[in-house]
């Protein structure tokens, strides 16, 4: 498949607003492509590289070499190329990456390059996100989107899945099981402003039902695969974190099971029970060491779901079966603190007893779900005691006073699924401590796409987790919108700014209409 139809494609999808439209022009394209070129079509479709990255920075980006008369890149070639690129290391490898660079731009059109270009920037944004691109391979293999996006759940990546969707429709999806050692998307939570919204959003009916409240801690979402004596640590992006953490692994070694998948949570605990800042927890998950050094501390592990259990998959029973598997094997003290109840009154107390005790809020989930990766909404809702976004930083503004040499305000924006990319809500330089400014600032000039006097603007690359007392109308920003007092709580590396919270979030937490 030549890159030229690529691009034409990413053309019309970015042309086009609705749902549907979107889906057709990618399912067309993906058939097109085939199982051959699928994996990677989904990839470049989606504004990723299936490498993830390959060391080319915006500044390999500026100078361009003239661009080729006709099409001949072919979708291969560009992969190949890239895969070489993200392979050089060494002394030089700064020179080599930019020439290797420079020749595959050379065999590119002026259309190619501009694709290229946003591709490798990270601002390829053209509305193109994972659900609409499972809902593509569905409609382009002729299969159930529901068994798409249960095989990405299953595998971890939508392009394996639309190869094997287009070579051997909904029988091949069969083959993607869960399988030990490999792990599996996370579930994830709505949110709620009170734990009586919660539950009015699990269960309509009056007087309401049994759900499970659990803690929600300030901590890093851990994966947990048990094969005998070997154990896997998973973020939630999937990453491997295993070796940096032998205290969780000598944990987890003693549990009586055989073979798990089990879902929870690692936080860094003081003495007193009560949570460290993130950062130190942050800092644990981040270090690549295979052993802590001495003056680590330790994280303590919280289990909350069992996905399998020796040799039998949990998957698709209700919460309150994989929660009864959990507790049969798994010792309270590596179990996270959880109430069953069908009341308000319990389920608020409970809610204020882990505030007191410095979590972050609890999560409140209905014992009927099955465990359903990747959707918000399905079953849990997470509820805090503060207004919290998950925002993606779109610019920042050099700072003055105690704070001049440093990029300090930044301009927050949320995700706009409709277009692909993010709409301003306001700016802040609160909650920016002394070692985040110095970070930032040196992070941000990596991320710069241009700028001027007093502003950076930014490749949309970093989630930020913003705390905030309201939301305002306000004339000044393009949603209509503004946040209160808002102020930095923490960066979020384990979000992708697709996964930063929409507009659509936003809206709703205001109570204003689209």
């Amino acid at each position: 498949m030549l890159l030229a139809e690529i691009t034409r494609t990413s053309a019309a999808v970015a042309d086009t607003s609705a749902r549907r439209g979107k889906i057709a022009l990618l399912a067309d394209c993906l058939r097109r492509a085939g199982p051959s070129d699928a994996a990677v079509a989904v990839a470049y479709l989606s504004g990723e590289l299936p490498q993830r990255q390959i060391g080319v920075g915006h500044a390999a980006l500026r100078d361009l070499p003239s661009p080729a008369a006709e099409p001949s890149l072919t979708v291969a070639e560009v992969d190949a190329a890239f895969t070489e690129i993200g392979a050089v290391a060494g002394k030089g490898s700064v020179a080599r990456r930019r020439a290797l660079l420079g020749a595959l731009l050379a065999r590119a059109t002026r259309r190619e390059q501009d694709f290229l270009v946003r591709l490798l920037a990270g601002e390829l944004r053209q509305g193109a996100l994972e659900g609409v691109m499972a809902d593509a391979v569905a409609q382009a293999a002729g299969v159930p989107a529901a068994r798409v996006r249960r095989a990405v759940m299953l595998r971890g990546a939508l392009g394996p899945v639309a190869t094997a969707a287009l070579d051997g429709g909904a029988q091949a999806l069969e083959a993607f099981t869960l399988q030990v050692g490999r792990p599996v998307k996370p579930m994830l939570a709505a949110s709620a402003p009170s734990v009586a919204e919660a539950l009015a959003k699990l269960d309509s009916r009056p007087g309401g039902k049994r759900v499970a409240v659990e803690w929600k801690l300030d901590g890093v979402r851990a994966q947990i695969h048990i094969a005998g004596d070997r154990i896997g640590v998973f973020t939630r992006t999937l990453d491997d974190i295993t070796a940096r953490l032998p205290e969780v692994v000598a944990a987890l070694r003693a549990l009586p099971v055989r073979d798990a998948v089990l879902d929870g949570e690692l936080i860094a605990l003081r003495p007193d029970g009560r949570p460290h800042p993130f950062q130190v927890t942050g800092a644990r998950t981040a270090t690549r060491t295979g052993t802590a050094a001495p003056e680590s501390v330790p994280l303590s592990v919280f289990l909350f779901d069992a996905l399998h259990l020796d040799g039998r998959d949990l998957l698709d029973r209700p919460a309150a079966e994989r929660y009864q598997a959990l507790d049969e094997a798994v010792p309270a003290g590596l179990r996270m603190p959880r109430l069953v109840t069908g009341s308000a009154e319990e389920a608020a107390a409970f809610f204020s007893g882990a505030v007191e005790r410095g979590h972050e809020g609890v999560v409140v989930k209905s014992l009927d779900t099955p465990y359903t990766a990747g959707r918000r909404g399905a079953g849990w809702v997470k509820v805090k005691p503060r207004h919290t976004l998950d925002l993606v930083v779109l610019a920042a503004e050099w700072g003055h006073g105690r704070r001049r040499g440093y990029l300090s305000n930044l301009h927050l924006g949320a995700r706009d699924p409709a277009t692909g990319g993010f709409v301003m809500l306001g700016k802040t330089f609160k909650g920016l401590t002394d070692e985040l400014l110095a970070w930032q600032t040196e992070r941000f000039r990596e991320l710069a796409v241009r700028e001027d006097s007093w502003t950076v603007h930014l490749r949309p690359a970093l989630v930020v987790e913003i705390a905030f007392d309201g939301l305002q109308r306000s004339p000044r920003y393009p949603a209509g919108l503004a946040l209160r007092f808002a102020r930095v709580l923490r960066y979020r590396p384990d979000k992708t700014p697709a996964e930063a919270d929409t507009i659509d979030t936003v809206r709703t937490l205001a109570a204003l209409p689209d």
